[in-house]
């Protein structure tokens, strides 16, 4: 079948001449890839309203050139690509990004292959996913009725999977919900752009976690917030080094991310107390606290909240997969207005098909019991990391107590003279991914690693546990 081909005849020269030229800089650029069958000689002089004989001429002056192929009976073909790449397109530069985004472009790369012992953090492991069953609730919501009503949506996603996870989280996390409250966003992130574009002005202070997550900081820093960072121990956000005009706090209190930890209750009764003394809001990204080993979930800050100050954030990208792209925020009654209007305006609504397949997921009973086969495999894969930490990485690292999530982190010894980015890059010529510590960090680096598991199976742990030993005591020894 003939492509769809568009054709100026603007310029200089005749027009088979102008034809040729157009047809060469689409085989040039890419447009045009070699195999394509191109119209027939008659059909294009129609589109163009010129005689087939100039089509002719410049068909056959292509040809002559190796870029077109005539095969008798069947047409006119692009030939093999010509040596090089594809030809750049031109573009000119008046053009320009605000400030923030003026940045220098980075050097090409190639995609680096997936490493034997992936300790990255954040990915959950895709083999746990119940592809038969996801693939079942899917293929029955693409039906008739549903392509005959599939117009613009709700912009607050599916009624049906708002009170899915409003039932869900209200079981799982004491977290009182109803749809009306739930909010369906593309992921987390895309739950904080909403919550920011509502809150904030440019120039307002945001308060962050240090270490924390960097997506959030450069979030609000682009949408023009001064980004504060808040020091973290062993029981959390430091409350009292909050700046007194910040408008926004974010926290990760269920499982402080990087380092683990969760925050205390006296901490978070004293955050949600400044707040209200502060009239500022805060956002609480409980991005994976499902995945629990021990001890009973603190009540995250939503559920210890009565003034309507916290905004809480979660995630499918972690419980499900991240290719998914399906989160949510629950927000107070005074917010859910706006947060309504700027996802209306940002992209209306999400995939329903996605988001009705994800409710009848959740309502059968599908998610608790993934969760529940999923924890019991990550479960196992912490212990073995915690008993390398206690055991041979206990001459470098410390472990910072973590009971759920998918990641572990621990702080350098001390005493211990390694170079933990000399550590990484050591790991990584062994085959084995960790991430430094230091770059989750803004105002103060710590030395120290984070290991995630879920993208590592359980039998290659202790493998890689044992190469990024060899690692540490390779750099020590220089």
């Amino acid at each position: 079948m003939a492509i769809d081909l568009h054709l100026g005849l603007d310029g200089p020269g005749d027009l088979a001449t102008r034809i040729h030229r157009q047809l060469l800089d689409a085989i040039l650029d890419g447009r045009l890839r070699p195999g394509e069958r191109l119209p027939p000689t008659r059909e294009l002089a129609r589109r163009l309203d010129v005689s087939r004989n100039t089509v002719s001429v410049a068909y056959e002056r292509l040809t002559a050139e190796g870029l077109l192929v005539a095969r008798v009976g069947s047409g006119t073909f692009v030939g093999a690509a010509p040596v090089g790449s594809p030809r750049a397109v031109r573009d000119g530069d008046a053009a320009r990004p605000r400030p923030l985004w003026d940045v220098p472009p980075g050097p090409r790369t190639v995609e680096p292959e997936t490493p034997l012992y992936d300790f990255g953090v954040g990915t959950p492991d895709p083999e746990l996913f119940p592809l038969p069953v996801w693939r079942r609730l899917l293929t029955a919501e693409w039906r008739a009725a549903t392509i005959r009503t599939a117009g613009y949506r709700d912009a607050a996603g599916h009624h049906g999977l708002r009170e899915a996870v409003a039932r869900s989280i209200g079981r799982s996390r004491s977290v009182r919900a109803t749809a009306a409250d739930v909010l369906v966003t593309h992921g987390a992130q895309q739950a904080l752009d909403l919550v920011g574009r509502v809150l904030i002005d440019p120039g307002d202070v945001v308060a962050v976690e240090d270490p924390g997550y960097p997506p959030a900081r450069h979030l609000f820093h682009s949408l023009g917030a001064r980004v504060v960072s808040v020091p973290v121990d062993r029981e959390g956000l430091d409350v009292n080094a909050l700046p007194g005009g910040a408008r926004l706090v974010y926290v990760t209190p269920s499982h402080q991310f990087p380092l683990g930890t969760p925050m205390s209750l006296a901490r978070r009764a004293a955050l949600l107390d400044w707040a209200g003394r502060h009239d500022a809001v805060i956002v609480e990204d409980d991005y994976d606290s499902e995945f629990r080993f021990s001890d009973r979930p603190l009540d995250p800050l939503h559920s210890l909240d009565r003034a309507g100050r916290v905004v809480y954030v979660g995630t499918f990208s972690k419980t499900l997969l991240p290719l998914l792209r399906v989160g949510f925020l629950i927000a107070p009654a005074s917010l859910r207005p706006a947060l309504h209007a700027v996802k209306r305006l940002t992209d209306w609504h999400g995939d329903p098909v996605t988001q009705a397949a994800l409710a009848r997921f959740i309502d059968s009973g599908e998610l608790p019991r993934h969760v529940r086969k999923a924890t019991r495999t990550y479960a196992a894969r912490h212990e073995l990391i915690t008993e390398a930490l206690a055991g041979d990485l206990a001459e470098w690292l410390d472990p910072v107590p973590s009971t759920a999530g998918l990641h572990v982190c621990a702080v350098l010894r001390p005493d211990a003279p390694a170079d933990i980015p000399a550590v990484v890059t050591e790991a990584r010529r062994l085959g084995v991914a960790v991430e430094d510590l230091a770059s989750y960090c803004h105002e103060t680096p710590r030395p120290g690693i984070v290991l995630g598991y879920g993208a590592i199976p359980t039998d290659r742990v202790p493998a890689g546990l044992a190469r990024l030993t060899r690692s540490f005591r390779a750099v020590t020894k220089r």
